[in-house]
């Protein structure tokens, strides 16, 4: 009987190994391919961060990860105007979350799966809109998300958290938004060595808000922000930046 039982035990922790193993070999492959960057390469590692977490349901690395990679896929899909973008926003950006979620469920002390919650949201709500994702109750976790990163460590992802609870008081429906949070946080993230970096969606997020609050002084300022965005080799937020400077007749 104990010679059987042993046997068992050794059958069950081989198969538990190897699980372990073909996770990692998968997650491997998943990174090396993610990390080459591009809308392609982000859509190709999704299967493989899937198969990581397959492998190792418990894997908190393998769960925040797929939660990224379907995020950046909705992202640059968007970015680059393909063909239904919105409904690869809207399916993306909802298995962004679920993975998210999982992440946070493992480790809720740690900032990558509330971090990347936050940012599938916002990619959901890109492909279904706002108003559909606040009624599905996305707003409260949402901005849980982006606290909980900004209380755990502010600096995560380049000040991400600082940015996307700016992005966030400014963008919600007038009887939600709330103008003086947002101005917290984007000036808050101005004086970070982050807000010079490329792409320019700090100065951007700045200048739509400084426009949206008017007045001359904030008028002037969104010009020289928009100006300097306009010559960025970021063709999506260069673009935005001519846009609004035409839009506002800066």
């Amino acid at each position: 009987m104990r010679k059987i039982l042993f046997s068992g035990l050794c059958v069950s922790l081989l198969f538990c190994f190897s699980g372990i193993v073909l996770a990692a070999d998968d997650l491997a492959q998943a990174d090396a391919l993610y990390s080459k960057g591009g809308m392609e390469n982000y859509k190709n590692s999704i299967p493989l961060y899937i198969k990581a977490v397959q492998a190792s349901p418990d894997s908190y690395e393998a769960n925040w990860k797929c939660a990224r990679a379907n995020r950046d896929y909705g992202d640059k899909a968007k970015k680059n105007s393909v063909d239904g973008w919105k409904n690869i926003c809207a399916t993306y950006g909802k298995e962004g979350m679920k993975y998210a979620e999982k992440a946070i469920a493992l480790e809720p002390g740690k900032p990558d799966g509330h971090y990347y919650y936050g940012l599938s949201v916002g990619i959901y709500s890109d492909g279904v809109s706002i108003l559909t994702a606040i009624k599905e109750g996305l707003k409260n976790k949402t901005q849980y998300s982006f606290e909980k990163v900004y209380e755990l460590d502010k600096t995560f992802e380049n000040g991400g958290s600082i940015l996307g609870l700016g992005r966030f008081w400014t963008v919600l429906p007038p009887f939600m938004r709330d103008y003086d949070k947002a101005m917290k946080y984007l000036r808050e993230f101005q004086a970070t060595q982050y807000f010079d970096y490329s792409p320019p969606d700090g100065p951007i997020y700045l200048s739509e808000l400084l426009l949206k609050i008017g007045g001359d002084k904030n008028k002037a300022e969104a010009k020289t922000l928009l100006e300097k965005a306009a010559q960025s080799d970021d063709k999506y937020f260069s673009d935005w930046a001519k846009r609004l400077i035409q839009e506002n007749k800066l």
